[in-house]
């Protein structure tokens, strides 16, 4: 790829299919509560002028702020019926406590939605969506980008959220949202993805792709871009990528390939630093190990 970030940025848009023009958001407040040491609000968001999406968004129960925001991907899993319940809730792939607990305990404002198709945006299923969108010259990686980017547009613009501050994170699907809209979205500053780390010419050498759904793939990607090529829009903005070593979801040859041109790009960039790739034991998990290494990661570049 020999673009300029911008230029790229550009290019990877027009890949994304016919996104919603950009209109004003609304927020309505259904519900407001104090939960595990932390407060929950339950909203409904007006983000692309179509399709309604369910929100959460918890705060840390001493303070104003504005505090450090997060956007938490939920992961897939094939429980269509979670989604942004993951946040308050973590599955069974996840550690304890939940990530809004953990969160909000950092001092930070986590917001998650409801990706197409999951929870209270279900009724249709995934290959449906996705057969529906590509008639439509859309494509569902594009529209669930979208509808994560408006989000940060809804977040950033609250009193209580400080806009220069802001991290995204996420488990699996949610991992490769997480780099995905920190490569397209330069107000992320701090980026961790688990379990997320998947190189597509890898996945495709080890005939790895019945592993992963429709939903990630984006038509025409691999004829402009390599998938590092993709990670190298988020240099040098601090980034932890975590995978366990004997995840199939993630190969290992992909990992160590991204891994070692992030490092020689970061090292280019002059901030060596601001690369992490932890490997542990497990599979497609988050372990207590990386849990750890995330906490710590975050607390040093988003620090409340």
């Amino acid at each position: 790829m020999d673009w300029k970030p911008v230029e790229a940025r550009e290019k990877l848009h027009s890949l994304l299919g016919d996104l919603p023009a950009e209109g004003p958001i609304s927020a309505k407040l259904l519900k407001s509560e104090e939960r595990d040491g932390y407060l929950l609000e339950t909203l409904v968001l007006d983000l692309n002028g179509n399709d309604p999406v369910p929100a959460y968004v918890a705060k840390p129960k001493e303070g104003e702020g504005p505090f450090p925001l997060v956007i938490f991907n939920h992961s897939h899993g094939g429980n269509y019926g979670n989604g942004r319940n993951e946040l308050i809730r973590s599955s069974d792939y996840l550690q304890e406590p939940s990530f809004a607990k953990e969160l909000t305990g950092m001092g930070c404002v986590v917001a998650c939605i409801d990706m197409w198709g999951f929870n209270e945006r279900g009724g249709k299923t995934e290959s449906e969506l996705v057969k529906e969108m590509l008639w439509n010259g859309q494509v569902m990686w594009g529209m669930m980008l979208y509808d994560n980017r408006r989000l940060l547009d809804y977040m950033c613009d609250r009193e209580d959220v400080d806009a220069s501050r802001v991290a995204t994170i996420g488990m699996s699907m949610g991992g490769l949202m997480a780099w995905w809209l920190a490569a397209l979205d330069e107000r992320v500053k701090v980026t961790v993805d688990i379990c997320g780390q998947v190189d597509a010419g890898t996945l495709i050498a080890k005939r790895g792709l019945d592993h992963h759904g429709f939903y990630s793939y984006v038509p025409g990607l691999l004829k402009h871009f390599t998938t590092l090529d993709v990670q190298k829009l988020i240099v040098p903005r601090p980034r932890m990528s975590l995978t366990g070593r004997n995840d199939r979801l993630c190969p290992v040859a992909g990992v160590e390939l991204l891994a070692a041109g992030l490092r020689e790009a970061y090292a280019a960039a002059g901030q060596p630093e601001h690369w992490r790739t932890v490997v542990t034991g497990g599979g497609h998990m988050e372990t207590a190990e990386m849990r750890a290494a995330w906490r710590e990661f975050l607390l040093l570049h988003l620090p409340a």
